[in-house]
This record gives structure tokens, C-alpha cells and sequence, in this order.
């Protein structure tokens, strides 16, 4: 296996279980390494430090284990077992809940790798050229390991390096299967992994589209940037007065009146395709509002102008918010950290004038589960204020 020998001192970061090695911490590579090779860490001492995968960037490498090993089938077997055998102590599947994330990069010790299941489908998505090249053994252990699994679907293509991606396409890497209705906490979804987004659904928002049932009874409620409608469903089933749900993109609204269909409810609901910006210039108040855009910076480039962003989405939100309103917001960018990110909408709540309380703090649910040693896992940051 190919080695690789770390600056002095520059161990430290690994002593302390953190999964990344970064590419300026490296003296020297012995042997000819690749993107997505196998490697074996080491100190500046000569020290065997941990096995991982090789990959051209700032971060060098991603740590797989601390002990010297083969990443063989064995190891992809041992791995996804411990993550099925943590679902299964959270309780997934369930009668109630049949879709769920079985495998959450680094919270599973899997760094470039999530894996999502929605009812008797596996949908892989890796993040890494090492990770990729793995897929059939992964595929192979997810389906003989995890209960229900029939079928497991390869969507990697948008998520890897464009040159090697330029290479694959998605597609079944054992079985074969269609999209289907899944069921998240009793509600319907009708879920595409093949043309929606990410894998298909964002399961990370169950536990918040959860609390959401506890603020929108006989309430009128704006769902921004709503995807595929999930806490629009969410508000009606709880006795919401009316929903409205907008986002810019026609699949998604068509994908939300169709699990509007499939959660039938006496509520009022009006399906808006268009900008969100545009529509609060011009919307009446709401009773309560879920502001949950896409990520407004992948990178610490970006990072300042999604500051703006979020803080102008903000304001304009909570000016279109009724004395007593309940805002649910968020912001999934992993550059954006969550002080950083409370301090936008601090800056947003000055901006509109707005005195506001903090409800809760939101977070992503136990099956998205960040490892303590490496921070940047906890990249979804929610708020559920209180505008007066």
C-alpha cells in the first residue's frame, strides 16, 4: 500500500481523531498515489497513524481507520454493520417511518459516503473518487446487511469530481427499482432518487418538520423554498388553516401537490412556482413561515456574500411575519458555522426592525450523527424564533 509521511507535529490533528488529513500537512509520498488510492498514514517519526483514501485537493486524505487494515469487502461489511446496528438502537425502520440515512460519512467513520434508504431501495452517493471505486462492495454489503433492502441505486455522478464524473453514469448497482411512496412519521411522500435532488428527499429535516406540528394548528403558513412539500404536509396534517408553499422549481411544485394529494386534509393549500425573494416583496403576513433555502456557499470563497444572503432573506421574512409569528430557519452550508450563523439573524432582526425570541435551537436528526471530532459533520443550523 502506498505511504504517506506527515510534517513534524502535524500528527496531532490525527491523535485526535480528526478524519481529514490536509494536503500541507504532508512531507512525502512514498510510491505513486492517485486520486482515490489507498494509503497508509505516518508520522514524521515513522509511526503508523491510520489507513484512509488518497484524493487531489486540500484535503489530502480521508481517514477509514486507526488500526492497520485492508479496506477489502470485509472491511465495507464490518463498517456498514455497525451503522445498520445503530438504526436499528434509533429505532429504523419502523411502521411509521420506512425512510431514513443508513450511512452519514464521517458520523459513521465512512468518510465520502452516505447512504440513504427509502423503503426497499438503497440510494448510494459518494463524495470521493476512493469511495466510488468501492461501490460495488458497498452496494453488495448494504443490500445483504440491511433489512428490507431489495434494490440499490448508484447516484454519485453530481456529487463527485467533474472529471471523473465526466466518466459514470448513475445507475443500479444491484437490483432494479422505480420511485415510490415512503412513509416519514405516518405522512406519505412520493420519492424520485433518479431526478430529485440529493437522493431524492431531505431526510435530515424529519425531527424539524416534526416540531413544525406543534406551532401551525389553525395557523396560515408559508413554506419558502419548499422542495417537494414536506413540511407543507407536515403543517396541514396538523390542523393548519392554510399552507402556502413556493419554490422556483416546477418538478418540485409538482412533486408538492402530489404528496399534498397523497396527506389528504381539509386545509387550505396554494402550490406557488417563483422566487421567494420576489414573493415576500409583495405576500400579506403570515402566522408562521419555514425559510429552509438551498446552500448558499459550498466554499470559504462564498462564504461572505451567503452571509448577505441569508441575512437579507431573513429580514425580508421576518418583516412578512404577524406580531406573534413563529419563524422556523435554517442553513444547511457547511462553511457556515453555527455562531456565524446565529449572528446573521441577529444582524436580519435589526435589519427589520423586529424584537424576537429564540425558541429553539435545530439541528439535524440522530441518524445524521456527527462525530465529536470532527465538527464540520454538524453542517445543518436551525432557529425557531418568535417575532414580536
Amino acid at each position: 500500500m502506498i505511504k504517506i509521511y506527515l510534517k513534524p507535529k502535524k500528527e496531532q490533528a490525527i491523535q485526535r481523531r480528526h478524519p481529514w488529513i490536509f494536503s500541507g500537512a504532508i512531507r512525502n509520498i512514498e510510491g505513486e498515489a492517485g486520486d482515490g488510492d489507498a494509503v497508509e498514514v505516518y508520522s514524521s517519526k515513522n509511526e503508523f497513524l491510520a489507513v484512509g483514501h488518497f484524493h487531489e485537493g486540500s484535503i489530502a486524505v480521508r481517514i477509514l481507520s486507526y488500526k492497520k487494515r485492508k479496506l477489502d469487502a470485509e472491511f465495507w461489511r464490518s463498517q456498514i454493520k455497525k451503522a445498520a446496528v445503530y438504526r436499528q438502537f434509533l429505532g429504523f425502520p419502523s411502521e411509521a417511518t420506512n425512510c431514513y440515512r443508513m450511512v452519514h460519512g464521517e458520523g459513521d467513520g465512512l468518510s465520502g459516503l452516505v447512504v440513504d434508504i427509502y423503503g426497499n431501495t438503497a440510494v448510494l452517493q459518494c463524495h470521493t473518487v476512493g469511495m466510488h471505486r468501492e461501490r460495488e462492495a458497498i452496494a453488495q454489503a448494504v443490500k445483504d446487511i440491511v433489512e428490507g433492502v431489495e434494490a440499490v441505486f448508484d447516484k454519485s455522478r453530481a456529487s463527485l469530481p467533474e472529471r471523473y464524473a465526466n466518466t459514470i453514469e448513475n445507475s443500479y448497482l444491484t437490483g432494479n427499482s422505480a420511485p415510490q411512496n415512503v412513509l416519514e412519521n405516518g405522512h406519505r411522500f412520493y420519492v424520485d432518487w433518479e431526478r430529485g435532488q440529493k437522493t431524492g428527499f431531505f431526510l435530515d429535516q424529519r425531527d424539524n418538520r416534526q416540531m413544525l406540528s406543534k406551532y401551525a394548528k389553525r395557523k396560515k403558513v408559508l413554506n419558502a423554498f419548499c422542495y417537494s412539500g414536506g413540511f407543507s404536509v407536515y403543517a396541514m396534517q396538523a390542523g393548519a388553516a392554510e399552507v402556502h408553499s413556493i419554490d422556483v422549481s416546477k418538478k418540485a411544485m409538482d412533486w408538492t401537490d402530489k404528496n399534498i394529494e397523497l396527506n389528504p386534509t381539509d386545509c387550505l393549500h396554494e402550490s406557488i412556482q417563483g422566487k421567494v425573494l420576489d414573493y415576500l416583496k409583495d405576500t400579506e403576513p403570515y402566522e408562521v413561515m419555514v425559510v429552509d433555502p438551498p446552500a448558499f456557499a459550498k466554499r470559504i470563497s462564498k462564504r461572505h456574500n451567503a452571509v448577505q444572503g441569508y441575512k437579507r432573506l431573513n429580514a425580508m421574512a421576518m418583516q412578512k411575519m404577524l406580531p406573534g409569528g413563529v419563524l422556523f430557519t435554517f442553513s444547511c452550508s457547511q462553511v457556515i458555522d453555527r455562531q456565524l450563523f446565529y449572528n446573521t439573524i441577529v444582524a436580519a432582526a435589526i435589519e427589520a426592525g423586529r424584537s424576537v425570541k429564540v425558541m429553539h435551537h435545530l439541528s439535524q436528526p440522530a441518524d445524521h450523527p456527527v462525530n465529536l471530532f470532527h465538527p464540520e459533520g454538524a453542517y445543518l443550523k436551525g432557529l425557531v424564533l418568535r417575532i414580536e
